[in-house]
C-alpha cells in the first residue's frame, strides 16, 4: 500500500482525516525523555469503520499493532526522546474510505518529591506554615483541573460515538429508502407489463371473433 504524507502533530489536541482505500498514513508526535503521551482513536466513517493502527517508539520498536479495530486507547509512559510514529493502515480496503478521529495527550511527568519521614515538619519554620497550605491549595486545584481535563475527554469520547451511531442510521436509511425506491419501480413495471398483456389478449380474441 502507498505510505500517506508524513504531518507533525501538536503536543495536544484532536485530529480528524479521511484515510482513502489502499493507503496507510502516518503521523509523528515529537516528545521528550520521561514524559506520558496518551494516544486515542476511533473509526467515525466507513464501512464496517475499521481500520489497522500502530504506534513505534522513536528506536523503531513496535509498541501497538492493531487490526481491524474501530477504536482503541493506548499510553506510553514514560517516554523517549525523539519522534513517536502512529500510522492507520486502509490498505485492506479497496474501495472503502474510512473517516478517522484520533486525540493526543501528551503530559509531563511530575518528578516525585523525596521524603525524609515524620521529621519533615520539625524543620519547617512557623512563618513558613502559610507557604505551605498554599501549596497544598495549588495541589488541590491541579487535581481538579486534571479530573476536568479528563471528564471532558469522556464527554468527547461519547459525543464521537453518538456522531458513529447517528452515521450507521443515516446510512441504514438510505439504503432502506433506495432499496424501497427500486421494489416500488419494479412493481409498476410489473403492472404496466401486466396491463398490456391483458390488453393484448382482449385484442387477439376480438380480432378471432370478427
Amino acid at each position: 500500500a502507498e505510505l500517506g504524507s508524513w504531518a507533525p502533530l501538536p503536543q495536544d489536541g484532536e485530529f480528524t482525516f479521511l484515510l482513502l482505500a489502499g493507503r496507510r498514513q502516518c503521523f509523528y508526535q515529537p516528545a521528550p525523555a520521561n514524559a506520558s503521551l496518551e494516544a486515542e482513536y476511533q473509526v467515525i466513517g466507513g464501512a464496517r469503520l475499521d481500520v489497522d493502527f500502530s504506534l513505534e517508539s522513536p528506536q523503531g520498536v513496535l509498541l501497538v499493532s492493531e487490526y481491524r479495530k474501530s477504536d482503541g486507547v493506548h499510553t506510553v509512559e514514560p517516554t523517549e526522546l525523539g519522534d513517536y510514529k502512529l500510522c492507520f493502515d486502509n490498505s485492506f480496503s479497496t474501495i472503502s474510505e474510512k473517516l478517522v478521529f484520533f486525540e493526543l495527550i501528551f503530559d509531563s511527568l511530575q518528578d516525585e518529591e523525596d521524603s525524609d519521614g515524620d521529621g519533615w515538619a520539625d524543620v519547617v519554620k512557623p512563618e513558613e506554615m502559610l507557604d505551605i497550605k498554599i501549596e497544598h491549595v495549588k495541589e488541590s486545584i491541579e487535581m481538579m483541573k486534571t479530573t476536568l481535563e479528563e471528564s471532558i475527554q469522556v464527554l468527547t469520547l461519547l459525543r464521537d460515538f453518538e456522531a458513529r451511531d447517528r452515521k450507521l442510521q443515516e446510512g441504514n436509511l438510505e439504503r432502506v429508502n433506495f432499496w424501497s425506491a427500486i421494489n416500488v419501480g419494479l412493481l409498476l413495471l410489473v403492472a404496466v407489463l401486466q396491463v398490456c398483456m391483458l390488453k393484448g389478449l382482449f385484442q387477439d380474441k376480438r380480432a378471432v371473433s370478427t
